[in-house]
């Protein structure tokens, strides 16, 4: 959401208020969008300035976000954001992935819940659970906090104007139809995933995109699992839910993984004794038996048996379907009208049974060719290729982490751009899981692509990764970063993008000649000035 700027002899804040000139201009076009501009404003106080500073900003904010970290447990963020006001512990509670799933990022966010210009706190997919919980939280923390009363000659404050509707296929909250062309797998028989290349017709979606961007997906539950849910609940198909079937609502409406607190809430109000108190330790948080991480919303009415709320109350209780986003594998400059995806079909056993993603399968198996749905485009948040086409590029993307990289090359060379090539591509074994191989050998073979360096996880007795064949080509990759390389890392955030990161601290060191310190530093600076960049989930 835009900031908005105080208009000129718009002062609410006075010159006297404890506060410096940049407090003083961010609390005026604060309150700029806050209050009516038409009648006349009269300045705090300095007590009452010193109070709304508080209450807004909060005192010992420095700006910083030493929590943006993807790789950090939500425990360390909200310990490293004690004693900041709420909207940055907000922040804190979010997946620090700024993967705008959401609609924003994760400052933004984080700011519009704290203005009250969002109600909704369960849109950080990443974060899930523990986010939306921490966010409750802070929501309720903030509703306690006494209002600061303006001065009664101050006028009326009006409710924060809602952010505008973004163009069609922009947004999570204006999508538009595109049409599903085809996919293939693209590794082979024996590996223990399944890779699909998804291929999607913007044509007449009338979309396009840069390297970079991400596809935001809206996909459909699985069939067999709404009507299992459907049979759990004692309920017919037909149901009407708001002017639907329960199959529809259940199919496009709502999420049915994990089951969420106000299911168990909701549980608890219809069942007794020691059902009862277990439905209230859940919708709490505890896990009374071990086993909440794996309660979806079939799961949650399988441990409670018998419980058969109003297929109504049910569906309120649930959260909605958030559309999944996925980095986009193709150019627009190479295939205009044209949309790739690379995606790993998600699906895993708990117990007895069979537990299938999202909206992973549902592009693996589920839409045919010709069929539509809803999608948007989600502007890259600071990732993409160099303004300028001679830098070189140096791309590290195990596993699924090559889709925008595989987007980079075909870009690179569509447009004709000098700058050399370096990838750096891993997965469990060769022989099946060496995704585009025709391809990345194709432009290995043309001098596109100046370096391809491979990582086989399983291949040999010892495991070995990306950062490991890193630390073995060290030095000249050191000497791309010598010569202005942009790096780019694309994958799991939780250990790859960590190792890598350290890996690459471990070469500035040992062949730029620098103390650990230094070798920190230097990597800090290449992401304070866009030359290290990461696209990571």
């Amino acid at each position: 959401m835009n900031q908005l700027s105080p208009t000129p002899n718009f002062e609410i804040i006075p010159e006297t208020a404890p506060f410096s000139q940049e407090q003083r201009s961010w609390l005026n076009g604060f309150f700029a969008g806050l209050v009516s501009l038409d009648s006349a404003v009269t300045p705090l106080s300095a007590e009452q300035g010193a109070a709304v500073m508080k209450g807004a900003v909060g005192d010992g904010d420095d700006g910083e976000a030493p929590w943006h970290d993807q790789t950090m447990p939500i425990a360390e963020r909200m310990k490293l954001a004690e004693g900041r006001p709420i909207r940055r512990k907000m922040m804190a509670a979010m997946a620090q992935q700024d993967c705008g799933q959401c609609g924003y990022n994760c400052h933004d966010y984080s700011e519009v819940i704290a203005s009250k210009a969002e109600a909704r706190l369960n849109l950080c997919v990443p974060g899930g659970k523990e986010t939306a919980r921490m966010l409750k939280s802070l929501y309720e923390d903030l509703e306690k906090a006494p209002a600061v009363s303006l001065p009664a000659a101050a006028p009326a404050v009006t409710p924060v104007a809602a952010v505008p509707a973004a163009e069609p296929g922009r947004s999570r909250d204006n999508p538009v139809k595109a049409s599903f062309l085809s996919r293939r797998q693209i590794n082979k028989p024996g590996s223990e995933k399944e890779t699909w290349h998804i291929e999607f017709d913007l044509a007449q979606a009338g979309l396009d995109y840069v390297v970079g961007d991400s596809f935001g997906v809206f996909a459909a539950n699985e069939l067999g699992l709404v009507d299992q849910i459907i049979a759990m609940l004692g309920a017919s198909h037909t149901t009407e839910v708001n002017g639907k079937t329960l199959r529809e609502v259940l199919l496009n409406d709502v999420s049915l993984s994990p089951a969420p607190d106000m299911l168990f809430e909701l549980i608890s109000f219809v069942t007794g004794g020691a059902q009862r108190e277990k439905a209230r330790a859940l919708a709490s948080g505890d896990d009374p038996d071990g086993d909440a991480a794996n309660l979806d919303v079939l799961a949650a009415l399988q441990k409670f048996a018998g419980v058969r709320p109003h297929p109504e109350a049910f569906v309120e209780a649930l959260e909605p379907l958030q559309p999944r986003l996925y980095s986009i594998s193709s150019s627009n400059n190479a295939t205009p009208g044209r949309l790739s995806l690379t995606v790993d079909a998600v699906c895993y056993v708990i117990g007895k049974r069979k537990r299938l993603g999202l909206a992973s399968t549902f592009l693996a198996e589920r839409i045919n060719p010709g069929e539509q749905l809803g999608v948007y485009v989600q502007k890259a948040h600071g990732f993409g290729l160099p303004q300028d086409p001679n830098t070189p590029v140096i791309m590290i993307g195990p596993g699924t982490g090559i889709a925008p990289f595989r987007a980079f090359l075909h870009d690179r060379q569509a447009t004709n751009a000098p700058g050399r090539n370096w990838l750096f591509f891993g997965h469990q074994r060769s022989e099946y899981d060496f995704f585009y191989s025709d391809e990345l050998n194709a432009m290995k073979a043309s001098g596109l692509l100046t370096r391809l360096s491979l990582a086989w996880s399983r291949d040999g007795a010892e495991k070995f990764y990306v950062q490991d064949r890193m630390r073995e080509v060290g030095r000249e990759l050191w000497n791309w970063l010598a010569d202005g390389a942009h790096v780019y890392v694309c994958g799991d955030a939780k250990r790859m993008a960590k190792d890598v990161e350290r890996a690459l601290v471990d070469i500035t060191a040992q062949f730029g000649a620098r103390s650990t310190d230094e070798a920190i530093a230097f990597v800090a600076d290449l992401k304070k000035k866009g030359r290290y960049q990461q696209d990571v989930y």
